[in-house]
């Protein structure tokens, strides 16, 4: 990890200056819009076969948000938490970058707001994260260019996460003189809390292969095979029953950092228990032992 060079702010095409600073929906698997959803800051596209595509939209300001963009997401977010059939969602920047974080003059407006006005604010990146990492289908980021602050939190929120070479990375708040407080849970449950001080305390850029070391990303890509990678996994998803996913995701959710116990272990009876005698547990056992495609496979 380093302090940014020349070849860094050149790739971001951003000033040093901004760089010191920097750290709709109508598809055929939701029934109706979001009533908020701004498709011009995001959009959105889907397959039939459960594949929704989210693109972040601000490629003139590479893809940065403001109050507007995490409320367009955040509507998004919340609006696939209902739609069935949905087994992966990728996110995405327009233009080759994922996301520089936040924008520039909402960061300027918000010097002059008072503390509760900043914090009714954060509070509204907080409630998009979280819908984000409550969206019961496989959420997978898509990282190219570049991934600061917010947007690498937008990264760590993904239950999984490629970037391609040449990826760039950071969380530099506190070059700014602030802390990277929403995104922290997202970003300590993929890294831990060790590399979370680190990374957060030394505030410096890191390219993908530290990426990957660290656990925010999967897997790193070469140059010009993420479509490749986006069919082979949707593909391979597929094959799987789209509820027992959401409960596969509730149950990691449900068990993580719990002591095991006897509650623990009465309550993942239960669970394995209700997914037997689901209609997806019963024909997936069905469709095996009669060695047959699934209903959800053909």
């Amino acid at each position: 990890m380093t302090d940014p060079t020349e070849n860094d702010l050149n790739a971001l095409d951003i000033t040093d200056a901004e760089a010191a600073e920097m750290n709709a929906i109508a598809h055929p698997l939701v029934p109706d819009p979001a009533p908020d959803a701004n498709d011009d800051l995001v959009q959105v596209d889907s397959t039939t076969g459960g594949v929704v595509f989210i693109t972040i939209n601000r490629p003139g300001k590479k893809n940065a948000f403001d109050a507007a963009t995490v409320a367009a997401l955040h509507e998004t977010f919340e609006t696939l938490h209902g739609a069935d059939n949905v087994r992966a969602v990728f996110i995405r920047g327009a233009g080759g970058t994922f996301s520089a974080g936040a924008d520039l003059g909402w960061m300027r407006d918000a010097i002059d707001w008072s503390e509760s006005d900043n914090r009714d604010d954060a509070l509204m990146l907080a409630k998009m994260l979280k819908a984000l990492h409550d969206i019961p289908a496989l959420t997978v980021a898509l990282v190219e260019g570049a991934a600061m602050g917010g947007g690498a939190g937008i990264v760590c929120a993904c239950d999984m996460a490629v970037a391609v070479e040449g990826s760039r990375f950071a969380f530099s708040e506190v070059k700014l003189g602030l802390i990277p407080a929403t995104i922290a849970p997202y970003v300590i449950e993929a890294v831990g809390a060790r590399r979370a001080r680190q990374l957060f305390l030394t505030g410096n850029i890191f390219d993908a292969d530290y990426a990957a070391h660290a656990g925010i990303i999967d897997m790193v890509l070469p140059e010009g095979s993420m479509d490749e990678f986006i069919s082979m996994l949707s593909d391979s998803l597929s094959q799987n029953a789209p509820g027992a996913m959401g409960e596969a995701k509730r149950l990691v959710h449900h068990v993580a950092g719990r002591s095991i116990d006897g509650g623990l272990m009465e309550e993942t009876a239960r669970r394995i228990a209700r997914a037997r005698v689901s209609d997806e547990g019963q024909e997936g056992v069905r469709a095996f032992l009669d060695k047959r495609t699934p209903r959800w496979a053909e």
